[in-house]
């Protein structure tokens, strides 16, 4: 389980790239690298890093659930996520 200042840390940022995702794509289009330069690091788009939404896992991360592979298997076999089921043949 990731520590509770990692997972904060992670929501900073992407409340921080929604604020200045329009002013960021306006400086992009006209050309203005000084000034976007000039943005707060943390508001760039590339610096987000996707994590498990229930444990805050940063590896094996599924992005079509928002889970971890750890936490899918899991709730794959408990039944917990429709349309899902373990394969056995």
């Amino acid at each position: 389980m990731a520590k509770e200042s990692m997972k904060a840390r992670e929501v900073k940022r992407a409340k921080l790239c929604a604020k200045y995702a329009e002013k960021r794509k306006t400086l992009r289009e006209a050309g203005e690298w000084m000034a976007l330069d000039k943005l707060p690091k943390n508001a760039s788009p590339v610096r987000q890093h996707n994590r498990c939404s229930i444990t805050g896992r940063p590896k094996g991360y599924m992005r079509q659930f928002g889970i971890s592979r750890i936490q899918f298997r899991e709730m794959a076999s408990k039944g917990l996520i429709p349309g899902v089921k373990k394969a056995s043949w």
